[in-house]
């Protein structure tokens, strides 16, 4: 009975947010990510992302221990993988990160920590539609370490030290003019001319 009155209400939420979207949508500049969402905007989509959330998982806690080497395997991918958008420190902070509509949240700040684990793990695993977070889990869920070890990770990010951050750097992927310095400097190295980058204009 619960979990239909659940449901009932999302319901009822999405359709008053689709009804606004509509209003909304002859307003010039309505659709634009360039926009910074309002306060309402942003608590509508946090409680419709919440309720979105099958409750089992809100249930969940983290089924690894935390541990150094776990930190530092999460650290690791984090910075392979998610440092691109969220940056390494978490702050979202990056070319990319305030350029998505709604901007690439800091996961330092105490609405994301006070997410539940289960929560935090769905939203890596499965990712969250009309926004830029992608689904990274592979497989079944119950199969899937690498989100639960991020979890850990996020849970460490208001403490993460600047030595942690340094160390990430190494694992960030590189850019194309980066990649493009290293090889120069990787034929200079090995005594080989470095040929000219071929530049592309588009």
């Amino acid at each position: 009975m619960f979990r239909r009155i659940k449901w009932l209400f999302l319901l009822f939420v999405l359709f008053l947010v689709g009804g606004l979207l509509a209003a909304l949508w002859f307003l010039p500049g309505t659709f634009s990510a360039k926009a910074t969402p309002p306060a309402w905007e942003v608590k509508i989509a946090r409680f419709i992302r919440h309720m979105a959330t099958p409750s089992h998982f809100l249930k969940m806690g983290n089924p690894i221990p935390v541990s150094h080497e776990i930190l530092a395997e999460a650290r690791h991918h984090f910075a392979d993988h998610c440092a691109t958008c969220h940056a390494n420190d978490g702050s979202g902070k990056t070319h990319m990160g305030p350029n998505f509509y709604p901007p690439v949240p800091d996961l330092r700040d105490p609405v994301i920590q006070s997410m539940q684990d289960g929560e935090l793990f769905y939203v890596i695993h499965f990712g969250i539609r009309l926004t830029g977070m992608p689904a990274w889990g592979k497989g079944p869920p119950e199969q899937d370490q690498e989100s639960w070890k991020l979890v850990h990770f996020i849970r460490h990010l208001p403490n993460i030290t600047p030595e942690e951050i340094a160390e990430m750097k190494k694992d960030n992927p590189l850019t194309r003019v980066e990649r493009e310095q290293q090889e120069m400097l990787d034929q200079f190295l090995s005594g080989r001319d470095a040929e000219p980058a071929t530049s592309h204009h588009h």
